[in-house]
């Protein structure tokens, strides 16, 4: 196949800020040996990709200019000459961590991340590593599909993948973000009881329609893991997705059993913490540190996703052209996943 000559439209950033957000014509790239190009069909946007163009999420591996958001889905235009696992027609995602194919995660895996410092998705034309991209679920459609790669991959590699999930588990989620609302509906599905901790009402009545078994409002009670235990006999949870951060991870270890297991896996509140280590040790808790997952855990989920008709809970679809108020959408919180649809 010969190269795709031309430009395509991308957006770039080229310092931190959304004001240095720009959306430019760009030559098309031209895949290697090893390599995909795919036709964008639609990116989804994370809190990483805000705190990317923000300046705070490791600045010193942002190149510039970069074309931002590891999330997309699309469909392959061109494969490179070694190029085996997928041919030309094929849907496929994106895969941030590109090089973490299965088992323990290497040292380096953040040197092969997409949207920092591998240029991302934000653009017409997007190239992949092959070996890194997945398959899409047949079964969903491309803005749907574009939210499955940080926010539900994260979600199930905390409670299967490492958790181990079974049936009669209870499961607390904090909020009602991609993560967290991707976790309600995993866990939910595999027979779990899902208790979701929110400060509105109306999303906390929305997670009630998706599933979840309880509502915890925080702003009305600020005493949120006291309600968990109380609503499981003074036990507390199995597991609890920790998207927070900050001082109140001393509340999540309240709120989980002995030797139930934390996932440590967003910084909302802050980076660093004050943790009460005499609670850790005398409840023997399990803290992960989770840093999305690897490939095979990415087309384990896609399978479960297809097998219980799981579908992805988008806020808001933007066009390619208002990729600036997803963002701004993106910061002042959503119901699920934020969604730009490229073609």
């Amino acid at each position: 196949m010969s190269q795709i000559a031309g430009s395509m439209k991308a957006w770039r950033l080229h310092a931190f800020g959304l004001e240095n957000l720009v959306l430019e014509n760009v030559s098309i790239p031209e895949p290697k040996s090893n390599e995909i190009l795919i036709k964008v069909g639609a990116v989804s946007l994370n809190f990483r990709d805000k705190a990317i163009a923000d300046g705070f999420y490791e600045p010193e591996r942002v190149p510039n200019p970069l074309i931002p958001v590891s999330d997309a889905v699309g469909t392959i235009v061109k494969a490179g000459s070694d190029v085996k696992k997928f041919t030309a027609g094929d849907r496929v995602l994106s895969h941030l961590y590109s090089h973490w194919l299965d088992g323990a995660p290497s040292s380096n895996e953040p040197d092969f991340c997409l949207g920092t410092p591998f240029q991302g998705g934000l653009a017409e034309y997007m190239i992949l590593e092959a070996e890194s991209a997945v398959l899409a679920p047949s079964t969903i459609t491309d803005e749907e599909a574009a939210t499955l790669p940080i926010a539900a991959l994260t979600a199930w590699f905390s409670l299967v993948t490492y958790g181990g999930l079974k049936a009669g588990d209870t499961v607390v989620l904090q909020g009602t973000g991609g993560v967290s609302i991707f976790g309600l509906q995993i866990a939910h599905a595999l027979g779990a009881k899902v208790i979701v901790t929110t400060s509105s009402d109306d999303k906390g009545k929305k997670a009630l329609e998706l599933g979840a078994d309880a509502i915890i409002n925080y702003v009305k009670t600020p005493n949120w893991a006291d309600e968990v235990l109380r609503l499981t006999n003074g036990v507390g949870a199995d597991q609890l997705l920790e998207v927070v951060g900050g001082e109140g991870l001393n509340d999540s270890i309240e709120a989980t059993r002995v030797a139930g297991r934390i996932s440590v896996i967003g910084f909302l509140a802050g980076q660093t913490t004050n943790l009460n280590l005499m609670r850790v040790i005398f409840k023997q808790t399990l803290i992960q540190g989770i840093a999305v997952g690897h490939l095979k855990a990415f087309e384990e989920m896609n399978e479960a996703f297809d097998k219980y008709n799981i579908k992805p809970v988008i806020d808001t679809v933007y066009s390619f052209e208002q990729a600036i108020e997803a963002y701004q959408h993106l910061s002042k919180g959503a119901f699920g996943k934020i969604v730009i649809k490229v073609s």
